[in-house]
C-alpha cells in the first residue's frame, strides 16, 4: 500500500503584475486502489494541482507538503518523481518528431525499470496494452503525437500508463477532445490498469461523463484555489444537476 499526501499546498505563478497564488492550502491523501475526482469550475486550479505535483517549473510552491510513502516529492526532480512512481496523463500531450512511439516506450520504460526490457518480452508487452486500447500496431511506428487526433493522443497517455506501471496517476481532464467511442476505450483502458494493479488515481475533470466509465471513490469540488466540498459518487451527480454556480458566488 501507498500513499500520496498532499498538505495546506500553496502554489504561485509568475505573472506581468508580479506572484499569483493560484493553490490556496489544497489538502488531499490518496491510497493505493483509490480514484478520487477533483471536479470544478475553469480557472479553479485542478490543472495547477497536477503540474504541481509532476514538477513543472511554472509554478512556485510556497508553501505546504507533497509525500509519496513518507518521501519529499517536492525535493525531488521531475524524472525522480516519475521514478517514485508518480504519472501525469497532460491534458494537452506535446509532439515529438522524429521519434517513434515504440522507441519513446522502450526508453521512458527502461528508465523507470532500470534495466531495458528484453526485445522479444517487450514486443509481446506493446502489443497486448496496444490491443487493449483498440490501436492498430502501425501506431507503434509513428511520431510521438505528431499528427495524432484528439483520441489517438489520449490512447496514447494511457498506453504509456499501462506500461509504465505507476503507484499514481494523475490524469489531467483525459476526456478533453473524445469523442463517446474514444471515450468508453480510454477509460476501460485504465480500468484495466486498475484492475491489475493498486493503481490510485487522481481524476481531473469538469464533467460527469467520464465517471460514468471510471467509478470515483472520492469526489472533491475545486473552486477558488481549495478544496471546498468533498463526498462520494453522489456529489459528482449534484454538480451535474446543479453546476458549480454555489461553490463559484460563495
Amino acid at each position: 500500500m501507498s500513499t500520496l499526501e498532499i498538505k495546506n499546498l500553496h502554489v504561485s505563478v509568475a505573472t506581468e503584475e508580479g506572484f499569483k497564488e493560484i493553490l490556496r492550502g489544497v489538502d488531499l491523501t490518496i491510497k493505493s486502489g483509490e480514484t478520487h475526482a477533483i471536479m470544478g469550475p475553469n480557472g479553479s486550479g485542478k490543472s495547477t494541482l497536477a503540474y504541481s505535483i509532476a514538477g513543472h517549473p511554472k509554478y512556485t510552491i510556497t508553501d505546504g507538503s507533497v509525500t509519496l510513502d513518507g518521501q519529499d516529492v517536492l525535493a525531488m526532480s521531475v524524472d525522480e518523481r516519475a521514478k517514485s512512481g508518480l504519472f501525469l496523463a497532460m491534458q494537452y500531450p506535446v509532439e515529438v518528431p522524429g521519434v517513434s512511439v515504440t522507441n519513446f516506450l522502450r526508453t521512458a520504460v527502461t528508465a523507470i525499470r532500470g534495466e531495458a526490457p528484453k526485445v522479444r518480452t517487450w514486443v509481446g508487452e506493446v502489443k497486448e496494452a496496444m490491443a487493449g486500447l483498440n490501436m492498430d500496431p502501425g501506431f507503434a511506428e509513428r511520431s510521438v503525437n505528431e499528427g495524432f487526433s484528439g483520441g489517438e493522443k489520449k490512447r496514447h497517455e494511457i498506453l504509456q500508463l499501462a506500461l509504465l506501471k505507476p503507484k499514481f496517476a494523475i490524469l489531467d481532464e483525459t476526456d478533453s477532445g473524445l469523442d463517446v467511442d474514444a471515450l468508453r476505450i480510454v477509460s476501460e483502458g485504465v480500468n484495466g490498469v486498475k484492475a491489475n494493479s493498486d493503481l490510485g488515481v487522481l481524476l481531473i475533470t469538469h464533467y460527469t461523463r467520464i465517471l460514468r466509465y471510471i467509478k470515483p471513490d472520492f469526489v472533491h469540488v475545486f473552486a477558488n484555489g481549495r478544496v471546498v466540498e468533498e463526498g462520494g459518487p453522489e456529489l459528482a451527480d449534484k454538480l451535474e444537476e446543479k453546476g458549480y454556480a454555489d461553490y463559484v458566488n460563495a
